[in-house]
């Protein structure tokens, strides 16, 4: 396959993932989905092998690709199923994460899978918001093995009885999963017209070819990286329930462009919700290495294929069931991506960032519902401060890493539930001091306009972001309620009238 073909296909494929985006976007109906783009959609070739994605969520999408090839292959597919899964420790992240997935015939040949993924912030867990202080899997939410949704193209009634019944606010849970099904239609319809616009055999070879090309530009890049054994840790704050300074530790070794992570000295899993299953780990190590990668690169399975990443079971990265896991897709992995980045400093020191504001500032908030008062969930992750690089200072404000959602808009947050923004703003001189500063984190303060309960699973409240050569750390964030400072998790009540301000961490500076 010539260059101008294999671009021409990379740019199609890409191109399928973006429009399932935008169908999945319009037709949802929470703020989470439409407003936040909390979502991700792919394409997978027969095997399970990531084709493409588009440039939606990194934990989404680098934990379908690690996890994708075992899922699909357990499954007796036929045409016009549709399979729903969350299951962490069965391909999934953590539980308000659904993945619809759907397989794509041609001729009776099974070619391929469509899939994507939303965060609903209602996936029953007790606690509104579905982002509990949890100590088991089973807190968390309903939990959804691989199910058929969809069988031959028509509906199983009792099972989607079963999942609504679940939620506190069907209507909204019924549109965001309805969603998901459109999104999923409108790429198996985009990719089979890809796929008759060739030929079975040209598709086919046109993967290969595909793969074989990242491969290749992903050996090149890494080959960049000195032959070597670089060690970093760093430590989570604490998992809500006593246990405090997590470690996490890994052990890059760089041979030829291959590269492995070890992440063996990491602390065992523990009672609160930091856990993440493996796939998460590795959408975070995925993630450090694709943005080291040329803008061209097809993001596909050859990408990752220089990469090996192995963790001891029953650790914190490869937690075993039922661990609570809420907490270890959002700060966790974000964690993950700090240490990676640490040790890829040691060995080229000029292309990696200072630490981050290194928390999703996840708050979960709503109400259960009564006589008086409807039922409500809501849930937003807060940007904070970037790390500062060598050629600048980082950026103010932005989400960092792991999350690529968007703010809420005032104006919807205010529109769909009882609370007033009373402060949004850049939280000026919290980012580390060096040649290059840290960028800014955030402010953002609430007023409760009825009773609500709101669930904070934030870090770098002990643990300050780092800064590089002697460069300042970020300053850590901070949770409070007036004057009533609030720990880094915490759940709590808040009655009408009452704030609660969140402070995000600032990025750490650069001294190079």
């Amino acid at each position: 396959m010539d260059a101008i073909a294999l671009s021409i296909f990379a740019n199609r494929i890409d191109a399928i993932c973006e429009e399932m985006g935008v169908t999945l976007q319009k037709a949802a109906f929470s703020p989470n989905i439409r407003d936040r783009l909390d979502y991700s959609c792919a394409v997978f070739d027969a095997s399970g092998e990531l084709c493409a994605q588009a440039a939606h969520i990194p934990v989404h999408l680098g934990s379908m690709a690690y996890a994708m090839a075992s899922l699909v292959q357990s499954i007796d597919w036929q045409q016009g199923d549709m399979v729903v899964v969350n299951d962490p420790f069965m391909g999934g992240t953590h539980l308000p994460d659904v993945t619809m997935i759907m397989p794509v015939f041609v001729e009776g040949d099974l070619l391929g899978f469509v899939a994507n993924r939303a965060h609903h912030a209602d996936i029953g867990a007790e606690t509104p918001g579905s982002m509990p202080l949890s100590s088991s899997l089973q807190q968390e939410g309903v939990v959804i093995s691989p199910t058929r949704l969809i069988k031959s193209g028509e509906l199983n009634a009792v099972q989607w009885a079963e999942l609504m019944s679940a939620m506190r606010n069907p209507v909204e849970s019924m549109g965001d999963f309805n969603a998901q099904i459109a999104a999923n239609r409108r790429g198996h319809n985009r990719l089979m017209a890809l796929i008759n616009s060739m030929s079975i055999s040209e598709y086919q070879g046109a993967l290969v070819a595909l793969n074989n090309y990242a491969e290749q530009l992903a050996l090149a890049s890494f080959k960049e990286i000195a032959d070597g054994d670089y060690v970093f840790s760093d430590m989570l704050d604490d998992d809500g329930l006593g246990h405090s300074d997590i470690e996490i530790r890994a052990t890059l070794k760089v041979r030829q462009g291959e590269v492995s992570l070890d992440f063996a000295g990491t602390s065992p899993q523990v009672n609160g919700n930091v856990n993440c299953p493996l796939s998460v780990t590795a959408a975070a190590v995925y993630y450090v290495f694709r943005c080291m990668l040329p803008v061209q690169t097809p993001a596909c399975a050859g990408s990752f294929r220089p990469i090996n990443i192995s963790a001891p079971k029953g650790c914190l990265l490869n937690a075993e069931y039922p661990a609570a896991v809420a907490a270890g897709n959002v700060e966790t992995s974000t964690r993950i991506v700090d240490v990676v980045l640490g040790a890829l400093a040691q060995a080229i020191p000029e292309k990696i960032p200072a630490a981050s504001h290194g928390s999703m500032n996840n708050i979960a908030m709503g109400y259960v519902g009564d006589a008086q008062q409807a039922a409500w969930d809501y849930y937003e992750t807060i940007g904070g401060g970037m790390g500062a690089s060598a050629v600048s200072d980082g950026l103010d404000a932005v989400q960092t890493h792991m999350t690529n959602t968007l703010n809420t808009p005032i104006e919807s947050l205010e529109m769909n539930y009882p609370l007033r923004v009373k402060r949004y703003q850049v939280r000026r001189g919290s980012g580390g001091e060096g040649r290059h500063r840290g960028g800014d984190g955030l402010v953002r303060e609430f007023e409760f306009l009825a009773p609500t309960e709101v669930t904070v699973l934030s870090e770098r409240r002990r643990h300050a972001p780092w800064g590089i050569k002697g460069a300042e750390y970020g300053t850590r964030g901070l949770n409070h309620s007036g004057q009533t400072e609030l720990s880094g998790k915490f759940h709590r009540y808040f009655e009408k009238g009452d704030t609660l301000t969140i402070e995000t961490p600032g990025g750490g500076g650069l001294s190079l």
